[in-house]
């Protein structure tokens, strides 16, 4: 019998050069996504492609006891500017290997071998999840809905990373 919602509270970030909050249709839908998930926003912000601004923001998040994942969109390409893999990967305390794998896997159903130019990835940090997607809303609906919805809902199984999450070990 499935136990109730767990309701985590999720942070976004958008890292990107030329949009503003405003104009932000990948972090909209995660907000969104995460809200009819039943979990909360935590806190929202976007940040230009800078190893260090990147860096400060989530080494903050991390550093929160009320934040139990963050969700990255945007830096994962191969332009000189995208830097989220750089800026990100150094604060994990683990990584999630299989979820760049995983995420190209199901990309290229949807948009052939280009998906081999994302560098998504995913790791753990003070024990908080951290996505890092590309900043293509189609890409963050692929994303969320192939694999973070499920691994952030207490009821799937065989595992998700709730317990982890919430130290409900």
């Amino acid at each position: 019998m499935p136990s109730s919602v767990v309701a985590l509270n999720i942070a976004v970030l958008t890292i990107s050069d030329t949009r503003t909050l405003d104009e932000d249709k990948s972090g909209d839908y995660l907000v969104r996504a995460l809200s009819e998930s039943g979990h909360t926003l935590a806190d929202r912000t976007l940040v230009k492609d800078d190893i260090y601004d990147q860096r400060a923001i989530v080494s903050a998040w991390i550093a929160r006891k009320d934040i139990h994942a963050i969700l990255i969109t945007g830096g994962t390409g191969f332009t000189h500017r995208d830097s989220t893999p750089e800026a990100i990967s150094v604060l994990f305390d683990k990584t999630v290997d299989g979820f760049g794998e995983l995420f190209r896997h199901i990309s290229y159903q949807e948009i052939g071998t280009s998906t081999i130019q994302s560098r998504a990835i995913a790791g753990f940090a003070n024990n908080t999840a951290i996505f890092c997607l590309p900043g293509s809303t189609g890409a963050c609906k692929t994303a969320w809905d192939g694999i973070i919805r499920s691994q952030l809902d207490a009821n799937y199984r065989p595992c998700n990373f709730v317990k982890h999450l919430t130290g409900d070990m």
